[in-house]
């Protein structure tokens, strides 16, 4: 299409045409080409006339000209902008993904050390099965769970791999979609910005429930009780099982105990996002409670995992998704269900990671090498925590309490900045955020603290 076509409007003898050339349909002109042609005209070609010979010009229209062009990901986007920023004092903070004190992306040795186990071992390329790697789907169930739970010795509860937490928690809400109709999930409002991206493109209805309070910085308890409360009968309540995204604000295990108690009575099916589990405290125990909790009042639930964080694995997509069924037989059908869904949409997951995840939780030396290396990563994180609490405290002379950044858990800090404040951040300040006002304290050092203070309190204090 990218050269022109010409059409003979009409031919004399004077044309000095042959009959050769008029059969065939062409005429060459030097550089140019005639085409005749008895078809229909292309809607994609225009005629231009010029005299008694039409031109036929093609134009580059395309049949996908309907399709608009998408809004860049709130979040991927900042590293994009972070990247071409030139400024020496630049921070981003916006991506979720840990960071040594130097600001580098940092690999587990634990890792590095199954990695070569994997090598030696020499291990093929096959496919794995729909479901995934069995040795991981056990330990991951294992260690959500507690090696010990009953559901897993009753096998009650169906475990697939899933493409991280993403995947896993596409495969949930297709699940949703395909076998409880018309079923609505609740989330947390703020929440982290995927989930309602996963639950459009599944077509599943959702709406929010309060969690953030503005004028506390902290936990909204009483307005999340009361919409979850409000919520129609069998609803899936979305719940952050550790280390909320984006606020960092979590209930206390009292407040676990009374929103399981609502969502028990009203017949609700409580359906857990884990992708922080032994990253958020450093206790694999300690992160999983909230999930073990209700398990433990024998209800249904939902779990997507991750191994994106607390193991390092981000760009592996290793996770699972995992319902615990008040039967083997529930179960079993249910896994059948999710791996017919995998079918058509991935087929089969990788097995790289998965054999890490495997090889790490499976092998009891190994195993407490990560545990040790995740307490090392949680405590840097809570060591920055303390210290930009610290340096706001001492640099801001307007009496605001600054201590919700203290009481806040995880890899994030939810400051309480607008987005006129967060872009004051970017443009002044060169420390790249997401406007809602969340930052990645993973990847914040002891050294830019005080500088990321200075910014806070300017963007806080001087920008409405």
């Amino acid at each position: 299409m990218a050269s022109s076509v010409l059409s003979l409007a009409s031919a004399t003898p004077s044309a000095s045409l042959s009959s050769h050339e008029i059969s065939k349909g062409k005429l060459n002109l030097g550089s140019t080409s005639l085409c005749f042609s008895k078809e229909k005209t292309n809607p994609f070609i225009k005629t231009k006339s010029f005299g008694r010979v039409s031109m036929v010009v093609a134009s580059n229209v395309s049949r996908f000209e309907g399709i608009t062009m998408a809004p860049p990901d709130p979040i991927l986007g900042v590293s994009e902008a972070f990247k071409a920023d030139n400024h020496e004092l630049k921070l981003n903070l916006g991506v979720g993904a840990y960071r040594t004190e130097e600001l580098q992306p940092y690999v587990l040795n634990v890792v590095k050390k199954a990695d070569q186990l994997l090598l030696e071992k020499g291990e093929n390329r096959e496919y794995l099965p729909i479901e995934g790697l069995a040795a991981f789907n056990k330990v991951t169930a294992e260690l959500l769970l507690g090696a010990d739970n009953p559901v897993i010795k009753q096998q009650k509860v169906a475990t697939v791999q899933g493409l991280s937490g993403t995947g896993s928690l596409r495969l949930a809400a297709a699940l949703i979609e395909r076998y409880f109709p018309g079923a609505k999930v609740l989330i947390s409002s703020p929440t982290w910005g995927n989930h309602k991206n996963i639950f459009n493109d599944a077509r599943v209805p959702w709406s929010e429930y309060r969690y953030y309070d503005p004028k506390t910085v902290g936990l909204d308890f009483e307005g999340m009780i009361s919409d979850i409360k409000a919520a129609p009968e069998g609803s899936f309540i979305l719940l952050h099982g550790c280390a909320h995204n984006p606020t960092g604000i979590d209930p206390t295990p009292e407040q676990w105990e009374k929103i399981a108690d609502v969502i028990q009575e009203k017949n609700h099916i409580p359906f857990f996002d884990i992708a922080y589990q032994g990253f958020a405290s450093g206790s694999l125990d300690a992160d999983a409670s909230s999930v073990r909790m209700f398990v433990a009042r024998g209800m249904e639930v939902v779990a997507a995992q991750s191994y994106s964080k607390n193991l390092g694995l981000y760009a592996e997509r290793i996770g699972a998704i995992n319902v615990v069924c008040s039967s083997p037989d529930a179960a079993a059908r249910v896994k059948s269900q999710l791996k017919r869904i995998a079918r058509p949409m991935y087929s089969n997951p990788p097995v790289h990671g998965a054999r890490i995840v495997a090889n790490v939780v499976g092998d009891p030396t190994l195993f407490k090498e990560w545990n040790e290396e995740m307490e090392m990563m949680a405590g840097r994180i809570k060591n920055v925590r303390q210290k930009l609490y610290d340096s706001l405290s001492s640099k801001d002379k307007s009496g605001k309490d600054w201590s919700f950044v203290l009481k806040q858990i995880g890899m994030f800090s939810f400051t309480g900045l607008n987005k006129a404040q967060c872009d004051n951040m970017t443009n002044k300040w060169h420390v790249y955020m997401t406007k809602d006002g969340r930052i990645s304290l993973a990847g914040l050092s002891l050294a830019k603290c005080e500088y990321l203070a200075d910014a806070i309190i300017d963007s806080y204090h001087n920008v409405s």
